[in-house]
């Protein structure tokens, strides 16, 4: 019998959230629609983004449901980007040992936007100390676009120290990015008491399906879309999948009472 331990990469789906999956791959409606089967697709999308928004500490209204944490990076970054351009601010702060998600979106908007990315140094164990960053803002002052930084890395397992780095931006009223696709169920996500603008998550990292992921944006934030449509959510456009948000929102759920139980035990 094989043994999977690669869950950095991705997770086995839990069994509640493939069997809400296939539950609610039963149910026919767009949730866009007014009729009676719209409305109870659009109302399980509704709960669904309740319970996932519960389990980063953001309001519903700020869980923007994407097709994973590389859209949801690619969103955060490049709306933030495009958001701040009036006036221009070309400058991208950005730690070393990033994921490619991140280093690819910003390396295209420095060859297809004018960007200019500043790589930040971090130290031996990967850190990127607050007193760095709050060197490189006052170095490029009201060029800075946006900051963008892994909350835990991938590969190594750094953590870094999100709220102060956020609070260092701050200062300067820049926005900050959080890559927490691999900080997801393992750390405590308090979006809101953090006070990064944006932030990226997915569900196959926490036993939801592949697929669904989620930006977080803060009611405060502002990204232009990548996408443009029908406008179904804030800032990203197209039919909603309902069965994959019920499925992330089964997986989020045990992520969160995983959590109590561990505070309990305390």
């Amino acid at each position: 019998m094989p043994v999977y331990l690669d869950h950095a990469a991705t997770t086995p789906m839990l069994p509640g959230a493939r069997a809400a999956y296939v539950d609610a791959l039963g149910v026919v409606g767009n949730p866009s629609s007014i009729h009676s089967q719209g409305q109870q697709a659009k109302r399980m999308l509704e709960e669904s983004r309740e319970v996932v928004a519960a389990s980063v500490g953001a309001e519903p209204i700020e869980v923007i449901f994407t097709s994973g944490g590389t859209e949801s990076i690619n969103l955060g970054v490049k709306g933030l980007y495009w958001a701040r351009q009036l006036p221009p601010r070309p400058v991208v702060l950005v730690p070393g040992g990033e994921h490619h998600a991140t280093v690819d979106a910003v390396e295209w908007l420095v060859r297809h936007e004018g960007a200019e990315v500043v790589w930040l140094p971090v130290d031996a164990l990967g850190r990127l100390h607050p007193a760095v960053l709050e060197a490189a803002l006052e170095r490029h002052g009201a060029s800075v676009a946006l900051v963008s930084v892994l909350w835990a890395n991938n590969e190594v397992g750094t953590i870094q120290d999100v709220r102060a780095l956020v609070a260092a931006a701050s200062r300067f009223g820049v926005p900050v990015h959080v890559d927490a696709v691999a900080a997801y169920g393992y750390l405590p996500l308090e979006f809101d008491a953090v006070g990064a603008a944006v932030m990226s998550v997915s569900a196959h990292k926490i036993g939801g399906p592949v697929g669904i992921g989620a930006l977080v944006l803060s009611r405060r934030s502002s990204v232009e879309p990548l996408i443009h449509g029908g406008n179904q959510q804030r800032v990203r456009s197209g039919t909603q999948d309902v069965a994959g948000a019920v499925a992330f929102a089964a997986a989020a759920a045990e992520v969160a009472n995983d959590a109590i139980s561990e505070d309990l035990s305390l």
